[in-house]
């Protein structure tokens, strides 16, 4: 019995489809945590002129090159301008700022990026979304690379390339 041997093929690595791997869009610079709270009264109330004096002794260096966060993790109410005072002290160090939970940065930040990617760049392509991701990618970033790509996009696909789960595929013009 003659038996020919025929070499393996990848055919993922031989289709045409395009991985897009939305950890790609992470921001790069590390997410820290300004807490108001820790500035406040008994946790609860802002003394202005004890939180001015703590934002001057504050060390803004140690956010050099880092993504700040400013939020309130208690009930407190916190006027508008603490945020915008603890934004000034902040921007000479800072690489971005932004108020709100460390959740709503991220989908603010995806959102920021997902801006740059040239959607016309994928008219008529099979694009698989990767799925299993080693950092906190928000739901809403898939949401939206999908609702980008979904107008130039022959498919969508979710997943790895060897295991997809088909989102969106383009209905096949017949011609006559």
């Amino acid at each position: 019995m003659n038996t020919v041997e025929k070499p393996l093929v990848n055919k993922v690595a031989n289709s045409s489809l395009i991985t897009l791997n939305l950890e790609d869009f992470f921001p790069a610079e590390e997410v820290v945590i300004f807490d108001i709270k820790d500035y406040l009264f008994m946790e609860l109330i802002l003394k202005e002129k004890d939180f001015r004096t703590a934002l001057k002794e504050h060390e803004w260096e140690k956010y050099k090159g880092k993504n700040l966060v400013i939020y309130c993790s208690t009930d407190a109410i916190i006027p508008i301008w603490a945020y915008m005072l603890v934004t000034v002290y902040a921007t000479p160090f800072a690489n971005s700022i932004f108020q709100g939970t460390t959740e709503e940065f991220y989908k603010s930040a995806f959102q920021n990026a997902l801006v740059t990617l040239n959607d016309a760049d994928y008219e008529g392509k099979r694009i698989v979304i990767k799925g299993c991701s080693n950092k906190p990618v928000p739901p809403s970033a898939y949401v939206e690379l999908t609702r980008k790509l979904q107008p130039y996009a022959q498919s969508i696909m979710y997943g790895e390339p060897c295991s997809t789960v088909p989102i969106f595929k383009r209905p096949r013009v017949l011609k006559k």
